[in-house]
Protein backbone atom coordinates (compact mmCIF):
# COMPACT_ATOMS: atom_id res chain seq x y z
CA UNK A 1 0.00 0.00 0.00
CA UNK A 2 1.81 3.42 -1.21
CA UNK A 3 2.19 6.37 1.57
CA UNK A 4 -0.55 8.45 -0.05
CA UNK A 5 -3.04 5.60 0.45
CA UNK A 6 -2.01 4.92 3.96
CA UNK A 7 -2.26 8.28 4.76
CA UNK A 8 -6.38 8.73 2.79
CA UNK A 9 -7.09 5.51 5.11
CA UNK A 10 -6.08 6.84 8.11
CA UNK A 11 -8.65 10.17 7.77
CA UNK A 12 -11.31 7.76 6.55
CA UNK A 13 -10.55 5.15 9.25
CA UNK A 14 -12.58 7.37 12.54
CA UNK A 15 -15.45 8.53 9.93
CA UNK A 16 -16.07 4.66 8.87
CA UNK A 17 -16.15 3.19 12.73
CA UNK A 18 -18.70 6.09 13.56
CA UNK A 19 -20.48 5.01 10.98
CA UNK A 20 -20.74 1.34 10.71
CA UNK A 21 -20.38 0.56 14.49
CA UNK A 22 -23.53 0.15 15.07
CA UNK A 23 -24.78 -1.88 11.86
CA UNK A 24 -25.66 -5.30 12.48
CA UNK A 25 -24.17 -6.21 8.32
CA UNK A 26 -20.54 -7.72 7.93
CA UNK A 27 -19.16 -4.69 6.16
CA UNK A 28 -15.61 -4.86 4.08
CA UNK A 29 -13.99 -2.26 1.97
CA UNK A 30 -11.25 -3.47 -0.58
CA UNK A 31 -8.82 -2.18 -3.08
CA UNK A 32 -8.60 -3.31 -6.56
CA UNK A 33 -6.19 -6.19 -5.54
CA UNK A 34 -8.57 -7.58 -3.05
CA UNK A 35 -6.50 -5.93 0.04
CA UNK A 36 -8.97 -5.10 3.11
CA UNK A 37 -8.21 -1.16 4.10
CA UNK A 38 -11.96 -1.19 6.40
CA UNK A 39 -13.99 -3.61 7.88
CA UNK A 40 -16.33 -4.09 11.08
CA UNK A 41 -16.66 -6.36 14.33
CA UNK A 42 -19.41 -8.06 12.45
CA UNK A 43 -17.91 -8.87 8.91
CA UNK A 44 -14.86 -10.32 10.87
CA UNK A 45 -17.31 -12.78 13.10
CA UNK A 46 -18.80 -13.71 9.90
CA UNK A 47 -15.50 -14.16 8.68
CA UNK A 48 -14.56 -16.40 11.64
CA UNK A 49 -11.38 -13.95 11.62
CA UNK A 50 -10.06 -11.15 13.62
CA UNK A 51 -10.26 -7.62 12.26
CA UNK A 52 -6.30 -7.60 12.40
CA UNK A 53 -6.53 -10.70 10.61
CA UNK A 54 -8.36 -9.34 7.99
CA UNK A 55 -6.86 -6.31 7.58
CA UNK A 56 -3.37 -7.83 7.52
CA UNK A 57 -4.27 -10.82 4.87
CA UNK A 58 -3.19 -13.36 7.85
CA UNK A 59 -5.20 -16.70 7.39
CA UNK A 60 -4.61 -18.96 10.58
CA UNK A 61 -3.84 -22.43 9.47
CA UNK A 62 -7.34 -24.25 8.76
CA UNK A 63 -8.96 -21.42 7.55
CA UNK A 64 -10.90 -21.58 4.22
CA UNK A 65 -12.99 -20.03 2.16
CA UNK A 66 -15.38 -22.17 -0.35
CA UNK A 67 -18.86 -21.58 -2.93
CA UNK A 68 -21.91 -23.40 -1.88
CA UNK A 69 -20.72 -26.69 -3.82
CA UNK A 70 -17.48 -27.09 -1.77
CA UNK A 71 -15.39 -25.58 -4.93
CA UNK A 72 -12.58 -23.14 -3.86
CA UNK A 73 -13.76 -19.35 -4.18
CA UNK A 74 -11.42 -17.20 -6.17
CA UNK A 75 -9.48 -15.08 -4.09
CA UNK A 76 -10.70 -11.89 -3.16
CA UNK A 77 -8.24 -10.14 -6.19
CA UNK A 78 -9.94 -11.42 -8.96
CA UNK A 79 -13.24 -10.48 -7.38
CA UNK A 80 -12.84 -7.18 -6.81
CA UNK A 81 -11.31 -6.73 -10.53
CA UNK A 82 -14.04 -8.71 -11.72
CA UNK A 83 -16.58 -5.96 -9.71
CA UNK A 84 -14.63 -2.85 -10.59
CA UNK A 85 -14.57 -3.96 -14.74
CA UNK A 86 -18.05 -5.01 -14.74
CA UNK A 87 -19.10 -1.63 -12.96
CA UNK A 88 -21.89 -3.85 -11.73
CA UNK A 89 -23.02 -5.19 -8.31
CA UNK A 90 -22.20 -9.33 -7.90
CA UNK A 91 -23.67 -11.79 -4.96
CA UNK A 92 -22.17 -14.83 -4.31
CA UNK A 93 -22.84 -17.34 -1.22
CA UNK A 94 -19.89 -18.50 0.71
CA UNK A 95 -19.07 -21.38 3.22
CA UNK A 96 -16.12 -20.53 5.75
CA UNK A 97 -14.38 -23.04 7.24
CA UNK A 98 -12.17 -23.29 10.11
CA UNK A 99 -10.75 -26.30 12.28
CA UNK A 100 -12.59 -27.14 15.25
CA UNK A 101 -15.74 -24.72 14.54
CA UNK A 102 -18.92 -25.43 12.47
CA UNK A 103 -19.38 -23.94 9.48
CA UNK A 104 -20.59 -20.00 8.70
CA UNK A 105 -22.72 -20.17 5.57
CA UNK A 106 -22.60 -16.20 4.62
CA UNK A 107 -24.16 -14.63 1.62
CA UNK A 108 -21.31 -11.49 -0.01
CA UNK A 109 -22.96 -8.58 -1.96
CA UNK A 110 -20.50 -6.95 -3.91
CA UNK A 111 -20.24 -3.11 -4.84
CA UNK A 112 -18.30 -0.94 -6.86
CA UNK A 113 -17.72 2.21 -5.25
CA UNK A 114 -15.55 5.52 -6.13
CA UNK A 115 -14.22 6.44 -2.27
CA UNK A 116 -11.85 9.75 -2.02
CA UNK A 117 -11.41 9.40 -5.42
CA UNK A 118 -10.17 5.91 -5.92
CA UNK A 119 -12.17 2.98 -7.23
CA UNK A 120 -13.12 0.49 -4.61
CA UNK A 121 -15.21 -2.63 -3.50
CA UNK A 122 -17.72 -2.91 -0.72
CA UNK A 123 -18.74 -5.75 0.38
CA UNK A 124 -21.83 -6.65 2.39
CA UNK A 125 -22.03 -9.82 4.31
CA UNK A 126 -25.01 -11.24 6.03
CA UNK A 127 -25.33 -14.85 7.33
CA UNK A 128 -27.60 -16.93 5.33
CA UNK A 129 -30.63 -18.31 5.76
CA UNK A 130 -32.63 -21.23 5.01
CA UNK A 131 -35.20 -18.89 2.67
CA UNK A 132 -32.61 -16.27 1.50
CA UNK A 133 -32.00 -17.75 -1.66
CA UNK A 134 -35.79 -18.17 -2.45
CA UNK A 135 -36.54 -14.71 -0.94
CA UNK A 136 -33.69 -13.16 -3.18
CA UNK A 137 -35.28 -14.99 -6.87
CA UNK A 138 -32.03 -16.94 -6.50
CA UNK A 139 -33.98 -20.33 -6.44
CA UNK A 140 -36.42 -21.55 -9.19
CA UNK A 141 -39.16 -22.27 -7.37
CA UNK A 142 -40.92 -24.94 -9.48
CA UNK A 143 -38.02 -27.20 -9.55
CA UNK A 144 -35.72 -25.80 -6.48
CA UNK A 145 -32.74 -25.72 -8.71
CA UNK A 146 -30.43 -22.76 -9.05
CA UNK A 147 -32.53 -19.62 -11.01
CA UNK A 148 -30.15 -17.84 -13.80
CA UNK A 149 -28.79 -15.36 -12.07
CA UNK A 150 -27.53 -17.58 -9.41
CA UNK A 151 -26.85 -20.18 -12.58
CA UNK A 152 -24.58 -16.49 -14.16
CA UNK A 153 -22.60 -15.83 -11.02
CA UNK A 154 -21.95 -20.13 -10.80
CA UNK A 155 -20.52 -20.05 -14.15
CA UNK A 156 -18.55 -16.45 -13.63
CA UNK A 157 -16.45 -18.40 -10.23
CA UNK A 158 -16.11 -21.63 -12.71
CA UNK A 159 -14.44 -19.54 -15.43
CA UNK A 160 -12.49 -17.67 -12.89
CA UNK A 161 -11.12 -21.53 -11.25
CA UNK A 162 -10.38 -22.60 -15.47
CA UNK A 163 -8.01 -19.56 -15.01
CA UNK A 164 -6.07 -19.38 -12.06
CA UNK A 165 -6.14 -23.19 -11.58
CA UNK A 166 -5.46 -25.17 -15.05
CA UNK A 167 -8.65 -26.58 -15.38
CA UNK A 168 -11.61 -26.69 -18.09
CA UNK A 169 -14.76 -25.64 -17.61
CA UNK A 170 -17.99 -26.84 -19.42
CA UNK A 171 -21.25 -25.32 -19.91
CA UNK A 172 -24.23 -27.28 -20.73
CA UNK A 173 -27.52 -26.12 -22.23
CA UNK A 174 -30.67 -28.34 -22.14
CA UNK A 175 -33.94 -27.46 -24.04
CA UNK A 176 -37.17 -29.33 -24.02
CA UNK A 177 -38.21 -29.42 -26.97
CA UNK A 178 -42.24 -28.45 -27.96
CA UNK A 179 -43.07 -27.78 -23.82
CA UNK A 180 -45.45 -25.28 -25.42
CA UNK A 181 -46.88 -27.68 -27.49
CA UNK A 182 -47.19 -30.27 -24.64
CA UNK A 183 -48.56 -28.10 -22.53
CA UNK A 184 -51.11 -27.36 -24.90
CA UNK A 185 -52.33 -30.82 -25.39
CA UNK A 186 -52.11 -32.16 -21.60
CA UNK A 187 -52.48 -29.05 -19.27
CA UNK A 188 -50.10 -26.77 -17.46
CA UNK A 189 -50.07 -28.51 -14.43
CA UNK A 190 -48.53 -32.08 -16.55
CA UNK A 191 -45.92 -29.73 -18.18
CA UNK A 192 -44.81 -28.62 -14.82
CA UNK A 193 -44.76 -32.69 -13.50
CA UNK A 194 -42.48 -32.93 -17.01
CA UNK A 195 -40.20 -30.13 -15.78
CA UNK A 196 -39.61 -30.74 -11.83
CA UNK A 197 -39.06 -34.42 -12.96
CA UNK A 198 -36.28 -33.61 -15.48
CA UNK A 199 -34.87 -31.50 -13.03
CA UNK A 200 -34.43 -34.39 -10.26
CA UNK A 201 -33.13 -36.73 -12.92
CA UNK A 202 -30.30 -33.99 -13.87
CA UNK A 203 -29.97 -33.28 -9.94
CA UNK A 204 -29.81 -37.03 -8.80
CA UNK A 205 -27.60 -37.72 -11.68
CA UNK A 206 -24.72 -35.60 -11.09
CA UNK A 207 -21.86 -35.10 -8.90
CA UNK A 208 -21.99 -32.78 -5.89
CA UNK A 209 -19.04 -30.55 -7.59
CA UNK A 210 -21.64 -29.47 -10.57
CA UNK A 211 -24.33 -26.83 -10.97
CA UNK A 212 -27.56 -27.60 -12.05
CA UNK A 213 -29.91 -24.80 -12.81
CA UNK A 214 -32.67 -24.19 -14.78
CA UNK A 215 -31.83 -21.15 -17.06
CA UNK A 216 -35.24 -20.72 -18.33
CA UNK A 217 -38.87 -21.18 -19.01
CA UNK A 218 -37.89 -25.05 -20.96
CA UNK A 219 -34.19 -24.41 -20.49
CA UNK A 220 -31.55 -26.36 -17.91
CA UNK A 221 -28.14 -25.72 -17.62
CA UNK A 222 -25.06 -27.80 -15.88
CA UNK A 223 -21.73 -26.33 -15.43
CA UNK A 224 -19.29 -28.89 -14.88
CA UNK A 225 -15.60 -28.82 -14.46
CA UNK A 226 -12.88 -31.22 -15.83
CA UNK A 227 -8.80 -31.24 -16.22
CA UNK A 228 -9.01 -32.39 -19.92
CA UNK A 229 -11.28 -32.90 -22.55
CA UNK A 230 -14.12 -31.12 -24.90
CA UNK A 231 -16.95 -31.78 -22.71
CA UNK A 232 -18.95 -34.10 -25.00
CA UNK A 233 -18.85 -36.94 -22.66
CA UNK A 234 -20.52 -34.83 -20.26
CA UNK A 235 -23.35 -33.73 -22.27
CA UNK A 236 -23.73 -37.24 -23.40
CA UNK A 237 -24.22 -38.03 -20.21
CA UNK A 238 -26.80 -35.82 -19.49
CA UNK A 239 -28.76 -36.65 -22.29
CA UNK A 240 -29.25 -39.70 -21.19
CA UNK A 241 -29.38 -39.48 -17.57
CA UNK A 242 -32.86 -36.74 -18.51
CA UNK A 243 -34.16 -38.72 -21.93
CA UNK A 244 -35.11 -42.01 -20.50
CA UNK A 245 -39.34 -42.11 -20.56
CA UNK A 246 -41.21 -41.22 -17.51
CA UNK A 247 -44.68 -41.48 -16.34
CA UNK A 248 -46.34 -38.17 -16.30
CA UNK A 249 -50.06 -38.40 -15.09
CA UNK A 250 -51.35 -41.78 -16.71
CA UNK A 251 -49.02 -41.31 -19.84
CA UNK A 252 -45.76 -42.39 -20.74
CA UNK A 253 -43.91 -39.89 -22.56
CA UNK A 254 -40.50 -39.63 -23.58
CA UNK A 255 -39.37 -36.05 -23.24
CA UNK A 256 -37.81 -34.21 -26.79
CA UNK A 257 -34.66 -32.81 -25.81
CA UNK A 258 -32.00 -30.96 -27.32
CA UNK A 259 -28.17 -30.23 -26.10
CA UNK A 260 -25.41 -28.09 -26.79
CA UNK A 261 -22.50 -27.58 -24.97
CA UNK A 262 -19.72 -25.28 -24.74
CA UNK A 263 -15.99 -25.93 -23.07
CA UNK A 264 -13.69 -23.35 -22.15
CA UNK A 265 -10.33 -22.68 -19.99
CA UNK A 266 -12.19 -19.82 -18.45
CA UNK A 267 -10.49 -16.73 -20.36
CA UNK A 268 -14.22 -16.14 -22.33
CA UNK A 269 -16.41 -13.94 -20.59
CA UNK A 270 -19.60 -15.38 -19.39
CA UNK A 271 -21.99 -13.37 -22.10
CA UNK A 272 -19.84 -14.89 -24.52
CA UNK A 273 -20.08 -18.73 -23.28
CA UNK A 274 -23.67 -18.49 -22.66
CA UNK A 275 -24.15 -17.00 -26.68
CA UNK A 276 -22.14 -19.60 -28.03
CA UNK A 277 -24.13 -22.26 -26.37
CA UNK A 278 -27.69 -20.94 -27.51
CA UNK A 279 -26.58 -20.61 -30.90
CA UNK A 280 -25.35 -24.26 -31.11
CA UNK A 281 -28.70 -25.28 -29.17
CA UNK A 282 -30.73 -23.25 -32.13
CA UNK A 283 -28.74 -25.24 -34.98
Amino acid sequence: MSVLEVAALSRLTPVWDELISGLTVGVLLTDHRGQVLATNDVAAELMRLSRSDLLTGNRPAGWQVRDDTGAPMPDWAELAGQVLRANSPMSTPMVIGRSGQPQSRIWVDYHAVRVQGRNRVLMLLQPVHTDMPHSRGLIDPLTGLPGRILLLDRLEQSLVRARTQGVLSTLVLVDVHQLAEFNRLHGFDRGDELLTTLAGRLREGMSDDRTVARYGGDEFAVIAEHPSGTGEEIAEQIRQTAGWPMRIGRRRVRPGLRVSWVTTDGNAPVHSVLARAEQQLQH
